[in-house]
């Protein structure tokens, strides 16, 4: 081999070793920026909890009754528990119950059946029983709304001078529970933004931005009671149970993630 060839040779070699070089100073260099980031991140954040809590007052009450009535034909049953329905929904509506607060909920047929006993023949032989239909049962649910919740207790005694005997309710609920939720979740926030700003101040550091942010707590959910309404006496008149609605406290806790410098 040449000395020219010699010279080319080695500084292939030059070559290539340098690169190699600079490839292995490039791979440290990137891991070295990824571990400062990932170490950036980690130190310079803080977390803190939130509680707040408001107080959900019921605004709607909701009472369902069932008309349920029973003849030896579905046309005569239907009847009979058509003009109850109808008398009671009318004078629900007189009551000042709207419209679109009324709602049918169900509608059934059903067979009423009477088992009976076969008679045995003169020779021991004695049929099977047998059930026949001895009439029907119709039965209608309707479910009001009612705004009003000083008139609960009259409208529940309106219902069973009606002569319906299957009622259940009172349920109360909030018509807008997004309000009372996001009067909690604002106390819950100020709650928290009052301990970052305190624990900043004693790290000696500054807050710069929310990084992130969870919500946890509970809804207001309606409240409900049963009761029984039947069927008002003809000498005296129905005394109107006294309806409480009480009232809800609904929670939101909030945990605050902030960038810090």
């Amino acid at each position: 081999m040449n000395p020219q060839e010699k010279f080319w040779k080695s500084a292939s070699m030059a070559t290539i070793l340098l690169a190699l070089f600079l490839a292995v100073l490039s791979v440290k260099g990137i891991m070295s920026i990824g571990s400062t980031e990932s170490d950036k991140q980690q130190s310079h954040t803080i977390s803190v909890d939130g509680t707040g809590n408001a107080v959900a007052i019921p605004d709607i009450a909701t009472i369902s009754f069932t008309v349920t009535e029973t003849a030896k034909t579905v046309a005569a049953a239907q009847t009979l528990a058509a003009t109850k329905n109808n008398t009671t929904v009318a004078a629900l509506k007189n009551a000042g119950i709207a419209e679109k607060d009324i709602q049918t909920t169900s509608y059934n047929i059903n067979p009423h059946y009477e088992y009976q006993n076969s008679v045995c023949t003169a020779n021991g032989i004695c049929p099977p029983s047998k059930s026949i239909v001895t009439g029907y049962d119709v039965s209608q649910s309707t479910s009001i709304k009612a705004h009003d919740l000083t008139k609960v207790g009259d409208l529940l005694t309106l219902i069973g001078s009606n002569g319906v005997q299957n009622v259940s309710g009172p349920s109360f609920s909030v018509e807008n529970p997004d309000t009372v939720q996001a009067e909690a979740r604002a106390k819950a926030i100020d709650t928290a933004k009052a301990k970052a700003d305190v624990l900043a101040r004693a790290l000696g550091v500054h807050i710069v931005r929310v990084a992130s942010f969870s919500e946890s707590g509970n809804a207001p959910y309606p409240i409900r009671f049963d009761m029984a309404v039947g069927v008002a006496s003809s000498k005296a008149a129905s005394v109107a149970p006294e309806i409480s609605t009480g009232e809800q406290k609904v929670t939101s806790n909030v945990t605050i993630t902030y960038d810090i410098e």
